[in-house]
């Protein structure tokens, strides 16, 4: 599961977990809010967008540090798919130079 995240930026993940968790909870404190403690409408939609707005920002910014953890790993095919693809190039090189 963990090989799935590498080399890939968290931070848009990150912000979408964040949102999606601000929405939730925004609603879920907005209604409190308004039926049992009758705080003003303005006070509640701000409070909402408040919290939407600063979760995601924390998601993406947690995503983004997360990202650094996971570098990208080379697979044993490419490098030595590389590795016979540098060769080639070496003897190409060898062959196309004049001697003498």
């Amino acid at each position: 599961m963990m090989k799935h995240f590498r080399g890939r930026s968290l931070a848009h993940p990150g912000c979408l977990i964040g949102i999606t968790a601000g929405l939730t909870l925004g609603i879920i404190l907005a209604g409190i809010l308004a039926a049992q403690f009758n705080v003003a409408l303005t006070f509640v939609l701000l409070t909402w967008l408040g919290l939407t707005l600063g979760l995601g920002a924390a998601g993406w910014l947690i995503g983004d540090r997360l990202s650094s953890k996971f570098p990208t790993l080379e697979e044993e095919g490419a490098q030595a798919e590389q590795a016979s693809g540098q060769a080639e190039t070496t003897l190409a090189e060898e062959a196309t130079m004049p001697k003498g």
